[in-house]
This record gives structure tokens, C-alpha cells and sequence, in this order.
């Protein structure tokens, strides 16, 4: 089993998002049935309530943790992103962005 420290980070990340979006997805979830919607139904809600933060919670997460490296032409819009790659894996993708061939607008 993988136990390095940001193996670990990612590992209670993942769990944070999950406890802040099923909080949230209760939280909808019991304000509606307040209002009388039947139990289907606000089920229903506080599954795609769950989804939605889960997936946007999760995004955010990955592009506060992703390295962009562009293309140093004027006017070529090539870019690679990575996640989780050292900086030896990260140095050469920043030279292959730099160096790659086909120049795109």
C-alpha cells in the first residue's frame, strides 16, 4: 500500500471533499422535506446535489494541483497539464512544450 505523504494528502482530500459535499447534499436534502416533497424525490435531490459538489469540489482540487507548461511562440496556444509528477517529469514536459513542432492558433 502507497503511504507516502501525498499519497496521504490526496487520500484526506478526497475524503474532506466527500464529507463537505454529503453535508451540503443533507443539508438541501432536509430543507426540502420541510417543505412536504415527497422522500423519492428528495432523495433524488440529495443524490445529484452530492454528485454536483463532489464533481466540482474535486475539479477545483485538481487544478489548484495541476502544472500547465505552454509553448513559448507568440501566438501558439500547445499546452500539456500534469498532476502528480516530479520535477524531473515536469522539467522534460516543459522542453517538449517549448520545442514542439506544430505550431497551433
Amino acid at each position: 500500500m502507497n503511504h507516502t505523504p501525498s499519497a496521504v494528502r490526496r487520500r484526506l482530500l478526497a475524503v474532506g471533499i466527500i464529507a463537505v459535499s454529503t453535508a451540503l447534499a443533507v443539508a438541501i436534502a432536509a430543507r426540502l422535506s420541510g417543505y412536504g416533497v415527497p422522500v423519492l424525490l428528495v432523495m433524488a435531490c440529495g443524490a445529484a446535489c452530492l454528485s454536483a459538489f463532489c464533481d466540482l469540489l474535486f475539479r477545483v482540487a485538481d487544478a489548484a494541483q495541476a502544472t500547465t507548461h505552454r509553448c513559448t511562440q507568440p501566438g501558439c496556444d500547445f499546452h500539456v497539464r500534469l498532476t502528480n509528477v516530479d520535477a524531473a517529469e515536469s522539467r522534460r514536459w516543459q522542453e517538449i512544450a517549448a520545442t514542439h513542432p506544430h505550431h497551433t492558433r
